[in-house]
């Protein structure tokens, strides 16, 4: 694979001496640009400001002076890593219903039963802003060690105005007091509350009347998903979400096609969706809508995994299309209790028979997509922010392939190191 030429911007020099704050010598770089993994040997990255400033190989170094260098040993830097579809935000545990599950109970069953995202509602609801954010930094943390910088976290186990405020508020918090970028996403049509049973319309009246509004007013939600399904709300209750979101200046995104085909992806596709996401029984002309409108799709193996699901995603119509395909943990308490998004890339490549270089891909360059953050990060380029990872690894494709390791030896969020092995 061809090596990247040595990139160069303009940026403060005292005497044509290029000022840098941090630079790292003696590392291999996979800028995930072009297509590939973009690989440059032998190689170095400079940071001013919080952003790339330089790249190139070793040898390509113009005269420079630097407030701080950092060695590599070798090592493989890479984009900070991203998880675009979370509930981490949640207080509680479902593993009495994983039991159940295999004990010959179905999904759909266990949640007409008063279990599923119901169970962890109340449990959401009777937790306090603090337990929610304890509860939740375990799960955020983990994550953050395998070299993830931007978190996508949703709300929708609150179900009322007071609770998905709570939720929001976490999550914004847990962006503010960490170093990881969070994309808060409003999740309001995710199940009918039970004092809202029989009354799927009237609910769907407060999501967009009452709760949005108040919500986005607050500076509270960075993007708008629903739950288009038989268990969630129908196509027409979807599209109402939608074009609220749409005249409040939202994006939105969706959880589609997961159970059954409602023709979700095509109705994302209309509002321009940033994604679609889960996508088993995805059809063609979802996939050909998703294609037009340039909406990502979201494959989440853990909940294919932990549902025992046999019917694949469509990745290769998917690929012919060209339709980006990214990657997320979706940790929550019920469908994929995952806090690890180097399992999900190895998952996405065993049970999908996706690449590792589309795995990777998945977890940079299309998922920054997936959260509209493309001209952010999710590639090593001139001006993006400084969100990388450090790797002990032989070549890019080995994240993919350990179950269980922790290769990542730093990360560095807006310029920031944070050591983590």
């Amino acid at each position: 694979m061809p090596e990247r030429e040595a990139q160069q911007q303009s940026v403060p020099q005292q005497g044509g001496v290029q000022q840098w704050d941090t630079l790292w010598r003696n590392v291999h770089l996979a800028t995930m640009t072009g297509g590939g993994y973009g690989e440059v040997h032998d190689a170095a990255l400079a940071v001013r400001d919080g952003r790339i400033a330089w790249f190139g190989r070793q040898a390509d170094l113009p005269s420079y002076t630097s407030t701080q260098e950092r060695d590599g040993q070798g090592r493989w830097l890479t984009p900070g890593l991203i998880d675009c579809h979370t509930h981490i935000v949640y207080a509680g545990t479902r593993s009495d219903e994983f039991e159940a599950r295999l004990n010959g109970a179905g999904y759909e069953e266990i949640a007409r039963r008063g279990g599923g995202i119901v169970s962890t509602v109340r449990l959401t609801r009777a937790a306090s802003e603090q337990e929610l954010y304890e509860a939740s930094l375990r799960r955020v943390s983990a994550l953050l060690a395998e070299g993830v910088t931007t978190l996508e976290i949703k709300s929708g186990y609150g179900l009322d105005l007071e609770n998905e405020r709570k939720m929001l508020r976490v999550a914004r918090r847990i962006g503010q007091e960490l170093p990881v970028t969070v994309k808060t996403t409003f999740l309001g049509a995710h199940a009918l509350p039970v004092e809202y049973a029989g009354r799927a319309d009237d609910y769907i009246d407060l999501v967009c009347d009452t709760m949005m509004p108040v919500l986005a007013r607050e500076g509270l939600i960075d993007a708008v998903d629903a739950f288009c399904e038989r268990i969630g709300f129908s196509r027409t209750q979807t599209e109402r979400v939608f074009a609220k979101a749409r005249a409040l200046g939202l994006p939105v995104k969706l959880h589609a096609e997961q159970l059954s085909d409602q023709g979700g992806a095509a109705l994302a596709a209309k509002y321009d969706g940033l994604s679609a996401d889960h996508l088993e029984y995805l059809s063609t002309e979802g996939i050909e809508a998703m294609k037009h409108a340039g909406t990502v799709a979201v494959l989440l193996p853990g909940a294919f995994y932990f549902l025992r699901e046999t019917r694949l995603p469509p990745l290769q119509a998917l690929r012919d299309a060209g339709v980006p395909v990214a990657l997320a943990t979706d940790c929550n308490p019920g469908t994929s209790p995952m806090t690890s998004l180097l399992l999900a890339m190895n998952m996405a490549c065993t049970q999908f028979r996706m690449t590792p270089l589309e795995a990777l891909a998945g977890v940079t360059v299309h998922a920054a997509l997936a959260l509209g953050m493309a001209d952010e990060t999710g590639t090593l380029e001139i001006g993006k922010r400084a969100d990388l990872a450090l790797w002990a690894i032989s070549s890019p494709g080995e994240m993919a392939y350990g179950i269980g390791g922790r290769p990542c030896c730093e990360v560095i969020s807006g310029g920031l190191v944070r050591s983590v092995g």
